[in-house]
């Protein structure tokens, strides 16, 4: 278990200020590029997701044996 998973995040992490942002002043366009970059990071964030699962279990898997 990893330990920094329980600590608050700090105010100048990158998620917490996206997540704080006003989206009042944005435009419509603005805001569907937005959305294009947030589903570009999502894509990028799972993959890495997958990644580290299949590393986990090839590495579970060969000393395994």
């Amino acid at each position: 278990m990893d330990m920094d998973n329980d600590l608050p995040r700090k105010a100048d992490d990158p998620l917490a200020q996206l997540l704080r942002q006003d989206l009042g002043p944005l435009s419509v366009a603005e805001l569907e590029a937005r959305i294009r970059a947030l589903e570009t990071e999502i894509t990028r964030t799972r993959t890495k997701i997958e990644s580290a699962v299949n590393h986990k279990a090839t590495a579970e898997a060969l000393f395994k044996r």
